[in-house]
């Protein structure tokens, strides 16, 4: 790293074309794994040229300003100039304002890439060679535990919520439980990130600064002036054969509960997309999801970026969506805080990258972990709660969210 520039460090960045590199998981750091993909694509990183961490209500905005300066310093050579080459930083924030997780950006000091068939490497202040592929650990299995919440208290404080949902004080609450447990040593938590990318390949599969996990939910991505959302909210099992699995799925995409609960998440992210783009565009009614675990009400959105608004600047606006948070936000969250006995750290954040133009990938952190570097894990899993919410069937949404992290640890 050269010397500051405007208070910033100026960076020295090269990509270059590589020949196909295929898995990108056995490349990074097993006790540190960088990654961001989807069907095999995406980015992975390798040690730290340069980390920025934020925190507190402007930590969003604050690092979108931050990244602007990083960016205009750095020197870039770029011989492809693709989503993902050039400079790039992986970022993961922390849920509420007043939480203890530090929110990062982290540019690796090597970063591998794949994209439509096209390979890259890219290296900051160094001229490492392409890494080669490392062996897996031990495999381990272990258990998580009910953490602060158990089921019991779940139930009570979907209890609580329904008391204000019928009072008419807010129209949804997302309401969070955690479970927890604790790596072996040495463990390889590549292993687990493979798990998760082969078990949900169409989720997006990430690990960033210890935050494991694979969302399907796009926050938003941004690229050359387009941004693009998918918005998830609404949830069934999937069925024990063929025709339980369509009725599961016809029955999610009837239901009046579900529907609703739909429409605040839609109306949610439009209303804060709109000031930034025109041209807005999302399906008439939203499409049923399959995934491996659950069927899903998803809307897809477009539009055309009118000011100039970098990816973070999006993450910024967006977050938290009525899909993670409920509807008044404010209202929404204030009951959060006082039904759920912890801090989500990053849980139902943003995770995902951001390039040195502003466009990037990110993802919700839902279906996830955070792993601190003593070995400890807490997961977390949601559901969205209205006024017609039984307790019983919301506490076993959460077991089917808690089911990609669980099965990979166990």
């Amino acid at each position: 790293m050269s010397n500051s520039a405007g208070g910033v460090p100026v960076l020295t960045v090269t990509t270059q074309a590589v020949d196909d590199i295929r898995p990108l998981i056995p490349l990074v750091d097993p006790r540190h794994p960088l990654v961001f993909i989807r069907r095999g694509q995406g980015i992975a990183g390798l040690g730290e040229a340069l980390r920025l961490e934020f925190r507190g209500p402007d930590r969003m905005r604050e690092a979108a300003d931050t990244w602007r300066r990083v960016a205009a310093a750095a020197r870039v050579t770029d011989e492809l100039g693709i989503p993902g080459t050039g400079l790039v930083a992986l970022g993961a924030f922390a849920f509420a304002d007043d939480s203890t997780a530090t929110s990062v950006l982290i540019v690796p000091s090597v970063v591998i890439g794949r994209r439509d068939g096209v390979s890259w490497i890219t290296r900051v202040d160094c001229d490492s060679a392409l890494p080669a592929a490392t062996p897996a650990g031990a495999e381990f299995r272990l258990g998580l535990r009910p953490g602060s919440l158990d089921a019991a208290g779940y139930t009570s404080a979907v209890e609580s919520a329904l008391q204000h949902l019928r009072a008419h004080e807010l129209s949804k609450v997302v309401l969070a439980r955690d479970l927890v447990g604790h790596l072996p040593d040495g463990a390889d938590l590549r292993l687990i990130v493979a798990e998760l990318a082969l078990g949900y390949p169409d989720c997006w599969t990430f690990a960033v600064d210890g935050l494991i996990g694979s969302s399907p939910e796009t926050l938003v991505r941004a690229d050359h002036g387009t941004v693009t959302a998918r918005v998830l909210a609404g949830s069934a099992a999937r069925g024990v054969d063929a025709l339980s699995d369509q009725d599961a799925a016809a029955r999610l995409a009837t239901s009046t509960k579900d529907l609703d609960e739909h429409h605040f998440a839609l109306e949610s992210l439009m209303t804060s997309l709109r000031p930034h783009a025109r041209t807005l565009i999302a399906s008439e009614l939203p499409f049923t999801l399959k995934l491996p675990n659950l069927w899903h009400l998803a809307s897809d959105i477009e539009g055309t970026l009118t000011d100039g608004s970098s990816s973070l600047d999006l993450i910024a606006a967006l977050h938290p969506t009525a899909a993670v948070a409920g509807t008044p936000t404010s209202s929404a969250l204030a009951l959060i805080a006082e039904l759920e006995p912890f801090d989500r750290g990053r849980y139902a954040g943003p995770v995902g990258w951001v390039g040195a133009d502003g466009d990037g990938e990110w993802a919700v952190a839902l279906r996830s972990a955070q792993v601190d570097d003593s070995g400890d894990i807490t997961a977390w899993a949601g559901a969205g709660i209205v006024a017609d919410s039984d307790p019983e069937k919301e506490l076993a949404e959460t077991r089917m969210k808690f089911r990609p992290i669980v099965e990979a640890f166990g």
